[in-house]
Parts: structure tokens; C-alpha cells; sequence
């Protein structure tokens, strides 16, 4: 039996060139303010991972074990 081949390719994971996730955040908040950063960014000092922390705590929950 012959297997049906779809009309169509999806390009997704086909790509050679690979976007740099600080691009997409970028144009993601430049485009629609949607801000993805990581509470352990090197670039944030104590105070900013902390209140990035509490921000995700109170919008997501704590962090889940197990």
C-alpha cells in the first residue's frame, strides 16, 4: 500500500539559519511588549531576578517540586 504524500511540506524545522532567541525577544517586546526574560539573567542585578521572581510567583504560582 502507498503511502499518501501530502500537497505540501511544512518548512518548520527545515531551516538552515538559526534566529538568536535575543533577537526574537527583542522584536517581541519591540513589536507587542511581550517580555520574556529568565529570573537568573546575568544581566539583571539582585533586585530586578527578585522582582522578576515575585512577578512570576504572583501571575504563574511558585515553582513546582517534583
Amino acid at each position: 500500500m502507498k503511502s499518501l504524500t501530502p500537497p505540501y511540506r511544512c518548512a518548520l524545522g527545515r531551516s538552515t539559519q538559526r534566529t538568536d532567541p535575543d533577537v526574537i525577544k527583542r522584536e517581541g517586546w519591540q513589536a507587542q511588549h511581550i517580555l520574556v526574560v529568565a529570573e537568573s539573567d546575568e544581566r539583571l542585578d539582585f533586585v530586578e531576578r527578585e522582582f522578576i521572581r515575585r512577578l512570576g510567583e504572583r501571575l504563574y504560582g511558585g515553582k513546582r517540586h517534583g
